[in-house]
């Protein structure tokens, strides 16, 4: 009887193995296919925008004329209009460019339904475009390993970094002066030279859930 229950318990020791070996395989397949999928995501992201940046002309049409600088960005409604654009909804108004991290992504006007931080770089509403002297392009992404996480390596920028805005064949530099991070409660305030013309890039904060990083760049 001793034998027979010693048989019976290893053979549930082993059934048990069993289980757990075809769990754990079960749960890497499974995380293996969503690595996969993201992957494949972000590559096909990446084809579309530089298939779309490569359509580009400078025939975009943008109604721009004394557009008010808020100064306070309501991220909560990032992708309202309240400003007088027309967009051509098949091109992008605009391509921003950061070297460093290898970024390089189209981005559309405050009045493009395509405008949503779901799916592109945004431009905040009350945003300035480029060419506007002394004014302030203020654009945000989601970061983390998502594939719509296009500001997902902005944290590793340095002071003095350039990037770059492409508006109507122009291409306009930018470079780094400052970042700091505000708590994620919905309203952020831009702190900025009011002398300056600058790009404003906003977005969560590495490894931080209540926080978001602004980097402010100036125009060189």
């Amino acid at each position: 009887m001793q034998m027979q229950n010693l048989l019976k318990f290893k053979h549930k020791i082993r059934l048990k193995k069993s289980q757990l070996l075809l769990l754990g395989s079960l749960l890497i397949f499974i995380g293996i296919v969503s690595l996969s999928f993201n992957y494949f995501l972000i590559l096909r992201e990446a084809v579309f925008s530089d298939m779309k940046i490569a359509m580009m002309d400078e025939e975009v049409e943008a109604v721009a004329e004394n557009i008010p600088i808020t100064e306070t960005v309501n991220n909560e409604n990032a992708n309202a209009n309240n400003n007088n654009y027309v967009i051509d909804y098949s091109k992008y108004l605009g391509v921003l460019e950061i070297p460093r991290i290898g970024l390089k992504r189209g981005f559309y006007g405050v009045g493009s339904r395509y405008n949503n931080i779901q799916y592109n770089v945004t431009m905040v509403n009350g945003t300035s475009l480029p060419d506007q002297v002394n004014g302030n392009t203020i654009l945000m992404a989601h970061s983390g390993d998502a594939y719509i996480s296009f500001f997902a390596y902005l944290y590793k920028l340095e002071i003095g970094n350039i990037a770059y805005i492409t508006y109507h064949g122009n291409q306009y530099t930018y470079q780094l002066v400052n970042r700091y991070d505000v708590p994620k409660i919905g309203v952020i305030s831009i702190k900025r030279d009011y002398n300056k013309t600058c790009l404003t890039l906003i977005t969560c904060t590495k490894d931080n859930d209540s926080l978001q990083t602004v980097y402010i760049f100036e125009q060189v």
